[in-house]
């Protein structure tokens, strides 16, 4: 079962309140409204996740058009999954994610993302130079 997550809820309302400030400093646009319902719910049930199928109607349309506005995939373009590894070393994918990448739906693709980032040790998270400074240096073609 597919989840909206409260985190990413937070995102979409946000993006929405950048998008479409309010003209007064009270009002909000009715794509911020239609998510605060969602997000007012969910805390007052002490909800941390949404059932995908209960996002209906313009929370739903406005939740998907800020999905849209995002990365889709966290690849980097350095695949270890390709060499037998179970956990891409680039961008923190299993082999299944990454292999059936193109099969998920939004809500699955923000559940990945949210793991990724949660753990934050793939490459994509760090640079170059902080990679080979935890390697072998080569030897000296000098000596």
């Amino acid at each position: 079962m597919a989840t909206l997550h409260i985190s990413d809820l937070e995102l979409a309302i946000n993006w929405w309140r950048e998008r479409q400030p309010s003209p007064d400093g009270i009002s909000a646009c009715a794509q911020v409204r239609a998510l605060a319902e969602v997000y007012a719910l969910m805390v007052y049930h002490h909800d941390a996740q949404w059932d995908e199928q209960l996002l209906q109607g313009a929370a739903r349309a406005a939740f998907l058009d800020w999905y849209g506005s995002t990365q889709d995939s966290p690849c980097i373009a350095i695949c270890s999954t390709t060499q037998g590894d179970a956990l891409c070393k680039g961008c923190g994918r299993t082999f299944e994610e990454v292999k059936h990448w193109t099969e998920l739906g939004a809500f699955e693709k923000r559940a990945v993302w949210r793991r990724i980032l949660r753990e934050g040790t793939a490459w994509r998270f760090n640079r170059y130079a902080e990679r080979v400074a935890g390697s072998t240096p080569a030897e000296d073609p000098k000596s």
